[in-house]
């Protein structure tokens, strides 16, 4: 950000202000809640987190400091409010690749339509001399999760994805839907979701280098108690090998 586009200390004491007031709000609306899903607690969830996301970014641009807060991002999703018992349901599913290798891409795709030239069973599309026509023939020829399983093959390389699985009170009459497939999501409907991600692999493996620590450090006080354990054996043992003294009266 430029200096000239920098907040002042006043607009960033006023947006801790908003702060303080959202979250006055927000214990108000959990206290008079009427329920799990009481919307007014929704609300000034929302309201809370969009605060403190405004502070957060006017007292970064400002300061160079950043709040312990950790405000959730768009993906999270609304209380859901479809049907108890829905008697249908979507699945819409995105997968994301990066075209890593567009000659392995083309040659696929050269063999499938050789393949079906000799057999006639070809969707008529020609041998593919360009990513776009080798991406049409593929996957008109092979189902999404065998491209999805066999990405590496077809010169892919996996991106994000996730599925949805959404609520519906009837059943879609066909081609209802098929103009625009993806403009009418409510996610407040939606049963359930997959997400899949590299920044979950990115968090998993942080965790286990946190635990990677842990256990080094309990296996090195482990080994510092059998050290003590064993070096006082064997000053006992040193203290055995002495030879008794002799209480006789000379």
């Amino acid at each position: 950000m430029s200096d000239a586009a920098q907040p002042t200390a006043a607009e960033v004491r006023a947006a801790a202000e908003a702060v303080k007031t959202a979250l006055d709000r927000h214990l108000a609306a959990v206290e008079r809640r009427s329920g799990d899903d009481d919307p007014a607690v929704y609300e000034a969830f929302n309201q809370l987190a969009a605060a403190a996301e405004a502070y957060d970014e006017l007292l970064y641009d400002h300061y160079d400091e950043v709040t312990p807060f950790e405000i959730p991002g768009d993906d999270a999703l609304p209380p859901y409010t479809g049907p108890e018992e829905p008697n249908a349901i979507s699945v819409l599913i995105r997968r994301d690749y990066a075209v890593a290798e567009p000659q392995r891409l083309l040659a696929q795709a050269e063999r499938v339509e050789a393949a079906d030239a000799e057999t006639g069973t070809g969707i008529g599309a020609g041998t593919p001399d360009t990513v776009h026509g080798a991406l049409g023939v593929l996957f008109g020829e092979f189902e999404p999760d065998e491209i999805a399983s066999r990405h590496k093959e077809f010169g892919l390389e996996e991106g994000d994805s996730t599925l949805w699985v959404t609520a519906a009170d009837e059943p879609a009459d066909p081609g209802d839907w098929l103009e625009a497939p993806f403009e009418q999501v409510d996610p407040e409907r939606v049963v359930c979701r997959f997400d899949v991600s590299a920044v979950f692999d990115d968090e998993d493996e942080e965790l286990d280098e946190d635990l990677a620590d842990d256990e080094d450090a309990e296996d090195l006080e482990s080994d510092l108690d059998d050290d003590d354990l064993g070096s006082g054996l064997d000053e006992q043992d040193d203290d055995e090998d002495l030879e008794p003294l002799d209480t006789t009266d000379r």
